[in-house]
């Protein structure tokens, strides 16, 4: 089986990856490396995978998902059974500064997957979608089956137009499409423009951390490990055409949350770092950040019932083998 991870010196695209090479498959692995955040720490995560794979397991190529010519000859080279696309323009608050990039990567870049799928009949795309959908929605927890038309960012945005894009594409030309819809997922080689990541480096050097909201927000944290063995599960559960009430459209198509399902208070979050850094926090209280939402809580029913989907790592374990990680990656290197 080929497989192509799009994203591969991502966070969860590296993870993903290093689960796929226990498998019987051969991994692609692309990437543009742009400098949204550290490239250092993107070539450590593919140098892991390099030791990790052979040449029959495992290939990286860089490559940028809004280069239609290159996507167009990646698909014809290697003709993927399996698309996985984790690659995106990341990050809120950034979209609110720099809009085009996510037009180009989230929008152009995931019409030229859905054309590659098209075109080598690929068996199964699942792609990344994102919590920040549901933006300002009351109703908790968050259901995939609630109304999203009301994104309050550019990012969030563009993640309900790949669901509404994988739609059409699923309808028309009968590929199958599965959106998962990430809450807030953090771990080891993580994302540095990540709170976690910021509150635990100025922890341990004595620094001042901003805390929005007082402390109140709610977050569905999920550990890395969780959301890897959801994708690798979901990567069997094919989505079959099927109709709903309201339309009589019918494609082999699916949207999940995955999440943890046991929102954490950002206070927790911080008292959990806290512990595992053996030091206290120097708070600087703000309000919340535009394009912000003040609680994430996944409905994960639907994933249980169909994968048996069931998160095992507490915020406190999770936290722990953080920043185990991350004082031997930069506190002992230094």
């Amino acid at each position: 089986m080929k497989i192509l991870v799009t994203g591969a010196a991502g966070f969860i695209g590296f993870h993903l990856i290093k689960a796929l090479l226990k498998q019987q498959c051969f991994i692609v692995g692309i990437d543009n490396l742009n400098p949204y955040y550290d490239v250092n720490l993107k070539n450590d995560r593919l140098k892991i995978l390099s030791e990790h794979s052979t040449e029959a397991s495992f290939k990286f190529i860089k490559l940028d998902l809004a280069d239609r010519t290159a996507m167009a000859s990646l698909f014809a080279d290697y003709g993927f059974d399996i698309v996985i696309n984790l690659g995106a323009q990341a990050g809120v608050r950034y979209s609110i500064e720099k809009p085009h990039e996510y037009v180009d990567s989230n929008l152009v870049g995931f019409v030229n997957i859905l054309e590659g799928c098209r075109h080598a009949k690929v068996k199964h795309l699942v792609y990344a979608s994102s919590s920040s959908v549901y933006g300002m929605n009351i109703k908790q927890p968050f259901s995939t089956k609630d109304r999203v038309d009301f994104p309050i960012s550019l990012y969030a945005a563009t993640k309900k137009s790949n669901e509404l894009m994988a739609h059409t594409y699923s309808h028309l030309y009968n590929i199958p499409t599965t959106g998962l819809r990430f809450f807030t997922v953090y771990g080891p080689y993580g994302r540095p423009d990540m709170a976690y990541f910021s509150f635990t480096k100025k922890i341990l050097a004595g620094e001042q951390i901003d805390v929005y909201n007082n402390g109140e927000m709610q977050r569905d944290f999920t550990y890395i490990d969780d959301i890897v063995e959801g994708i690798v599960r979901i990567i069997d559960k094919v989505p079959t055409p099927q109709q709903s009430a309201a339309t009589t459209a019918t494609a082999p198509y699916q949207i999940y949350n995955i999440g943890n399902n046991q929102p954490v208070t950002l206070r927790r979050f911080i008292t959990a770092i806290e512990d595992a850094c053996g030091k206290k926090a120097k708070e600087n209280l703000l309000p919340m950040q535009p394009g912000d939402v003040p609680a994430t809580y996944a409905d994960i029913d639907e994933l249980t019932a169909d994968i048996d989907f069931i998160p095992q790592t507490s915020i406190e374990d999770g936290i722990a083998k953080f920043v185990e990680w991350y004082k031997a990656y930069y506190v002992e290197q230094s």
